[in-house]
């Protein structure tokens, strides 16, 4: 099997910045059309409008996803420059550090309807797309985290969302499978992100906790989690769905997860 991703066409969201921009680049440069999405239309504009007017291999989409509205023009406008829908990358989230014991505070509500309900809306428009297209097949890839396996009571309306969504990826796997369609998860630890990069100058300190809480004893770089988002988007991953795949350096080996700088 190929990993190849030539003449597809993806969408990413969150690819703005962070690990959605690198893993839309990277889906690019491996010969996928690549619909670049977020609600940062700034930050689009910065990183690949002049590109995505040249109206080559790469697009770029502006709206709040989490509006069912935004998801259909979306893929609309996916349609209208792709012809079709191969690969779906849920990348758009967010983490943020709340009280657990305060009801207005906790977060819940805000990191479900981020990083839960807005990859479920997407992924289930995306899906009946690639059914219509009649060729049976089709991948959907959601970034969750090991959060939702280990916790700390500040993390907990993320953990309670990244939770969500591995079961999500689940039951989704089961009802597009008949249809051809694959959905797995990347349950992320330390990567360097825009974010990470963030709060490592805020907090220098924070690095060192994330060493002593991963085996291997690094961050990971982008680069890492692109490459098994291509593996997973691939026909080298024919025969995978429903996986929720670790990809943390060793850390939920480990009995803690590192607590985000604030």
């Amino acid at each position: 099997m190929s990993l190849s991703l030539q003449g597809k066409t993806a969408i990413v969201t969150g690819a703005a910045n962070g690990l959605g921009l690198a893993i839309a680049r990277h889906f690019v440069d491996k010969g996928a059309n690549v619909m670049f999405a977020d609600m940062d239309e700034a930050r689009l504009e910065a990183e690949i409008g002049e590109e995505a007017r040249a109206e080559g291999s790469l697009r770029m989409f502006a709206g709040d996803l989490r509006q069912k509205l935004a998801i259909t023009n979306l893929l609309s406008a996916t349609m209208d420059a792709f012809e079709r829908v191969d690969i779906l990358v849920n990348a758009s989230r967010q983490t943020v550090l709340s009280d657990p014991l305060c009801i207005e505070e906790d977060g819940v509500e805000a990191m479900l309807q981020q990083n839960l309900m807005t990859s479920l809306r997407i992924s289930q428009l995306a899906a009946k797309r690639m059914i219509a297209q009649g060729d049976s097949g089709g991948a959907i890839i959601n970034l969750s985290s090991i959060a939702a396996r280990q916790t700390r009571p500040e993390l907990m309306a993320y953990s309670i969302a990244c939770a969500a969504i591995d079961q999500m990826t689940r039951a989704m796997a089961l009802a597009l499978a008949p249809k051809g369609i694959r959905v797995n998860a990347l349950a992320l630890g330390s990567v360097m992100s825009a974010s990470l990069q963030t709060q490592l100058k805020e907090a220098p300190d924070y690095r060192e906790t994330i060493l002593r809480g991963t085996p291997l004893g690094r961050i990971a770089a982008a680069s890492e989690i692109v490459e098994t988002a291509q593996f997973l988007a691939s026909d080298a991953a024919a025969f995978i769905t429903g996986q929720v795949i670790t990809v943390d350096g060793g850390r939920s080996l480990l009995d803690v997860v590192p607590t985000p700088a604030h």
